[in-house]
């Protein structure tokens, strides 16, 4: 019985029931026949810190498997071949992906096409000639991308972006730094931001194009691979672009308005990362209340003792509230509407109720709770890097207060 009175379309929930059966099939065994690869870091990641041969191998597994199925590209725009199914089904699918999955089965990533690594509505601005050179890897999963925005001095303000685009006869030489670059280590081609006009980049009025870029291009490079929490590895990088040569057919969407490329690219990240924050909560607390029903202190089960079982009740309600609000904000976006301030405001709830549901489940378990074996430091870890990734608590409270003081005031 679902806690969600709202009544989700038949093709969304086919989606999700149809996604988890290949998770189920196809995701979950990888990881149980292949644990001694996963369970050793020095097997999953090469020297130089990026995926190694075995794990990438199984990465494409998954995605090809899933694209052959139609889960991968499901909520691709049916122009581009895809399921054309919107916000809303991607919201769903993904809440459920890492709600079953939970942090240890994290192959699921690539059963359904991320909008940063794979196919989305994105490409839909892309040239045709871009099209019919890149688009059927992308689709088939053979293939892969990654979203060069973020610099080391623009962050949470984008247009303060470095990178310089100048013109060479019918092309463009691109210069600058990106970092935060998430699959930029394996990734095939790399959507970069760069500013094409500088005066009117200055005056926040346009000026930034986006360009789409193989990573096998002269003068692109993957400079480090950045690793977190003490890894040995990582999908991270910084990237380096020395006058890399770039044609018409590979600018993206309007010359000079890239921007709004990059704000709809971080629009789908707010929607995943909510229901990822959602999903792993959820995990994470089911996981906490099994343990408590079973685990005795004192002659009595845990679960019997209100300083345990009242704050999962509280990480509950907070996460039925963010499930509410992301499911929400992805319906508005379905029927058109630019839901800037709910969005902002289900990104920065989840991904904070997200947080502290799983930082609770660990407190739960006492010193169980750090341990590999449970994985609850793995979802730690990565709701810890949500409450920044595509726009920080603070960037997203401040969107909230313009919105409202500009008189959108419906709550």
């Amino acid at each position: 019985m679902s806690a969600i009175a709202i009544q989700l379309p038949e093709e969304v929930t086919a989606a999700r029931d149809g996604i988890l059966a290949f998770a189920e099939q196809e995701v979950i065994p990888r990881h149980e026949a292949n644990r001694a690869l996963f369970e050793n870091p020095r097997a999953l990641y090469r020297e130089d810190g990026r995926f190694s041969d075995p794990l990438l191998a199984l990465i494409r597994e998954v995605r090809t498997e899933s694209a052959r199925a139609g889960f991968y590209q499901m909520c691709v725009p049916e122009s581009l071949g895809g399921g054309g199914l919107g916000h809303l089904a991607y919201y769903v699918a993904w809440e459920a992906l890492f709600h079953r999955c939970g942090p240890q089965n994290w192959l699921m990533l690539y059963a359904l096409s991320h909008w940063a690594f794979g196919p989305s509505r994105l490409l839909t601005q892309i040239t045709a000639e871009a099209q019919e050179k890149i688009l059927s890897g992308l689709m088939a999963g053979t293939a892969s991308m990654c979203f060069g925005l973020s610099e080391p001095n623009a962050g949470s303000d984008a247009s303060m972006i470095g990178t310089r685009a100048t013109k060479d006869g019918d092309g463009w030489r691109i210069s600058g730094r990106k970092i935060w670059t998430s699959n930029a280590p394996v990734a095939d081609y790399c959507v970069v931001f760069a500013v094409t006009d500088p005066e009117r980049a200055a005056a926040k009025k346009g000026g930034i194009s986006a360009f789409l870029v193989p990573t096998d291009t002269a003068g692109f490079t993957v400079q480090r691979v950045i690793k977190l929490f003490g890894h040995i590895g990582g999908d991270e990088a910084e990237l380096a672009l020395e006058d890399v040569y770039v044609e018409s057919w590979q600018v993206v969407g309007e010359l000079h308005q890239g921007f709004g490329a990059a704000l709809y690219g971080v629009s789908l990240g707010r929607i995943y990362n909510s229901a990822r924050a959602v999903g792993y909560g959820r995990w994470a607390v089911e996981l906490a209340l099994d343990y408590a029903s079973t685990r005795e202190a004192f002659g009595n089960a845990i679960a019997d003792y209100q300083g345990v079982t009242f704050p999962l009740a509280e990480s509950a309600t907070e996460l039925h509230a963010a499930h509410l609000m992301g499911i929400n904000a992805a319906m508005l976006l379905d029927q058109g509407s630019p839901a800037i301030k709910e969005l902002s405001m289900a990104k920065a709830y989840s991904v904070q109720a997200g947080y502290r549901a799983v930082d609770q489940a660990m407190q739960t378990h006492g010193a169980m709770g750090f341990t590999n074996e449970l994985g609850l430091t793995d979802a730690w870890h990565s709701l810890r890097i949500v409450n920044v990734a595509d726009g920080t608590n603070e960037i997203l409270n401040r969107t909230i207060a313009q919105r409202l003081l500009k008189g959108d005031v419906e709550l």
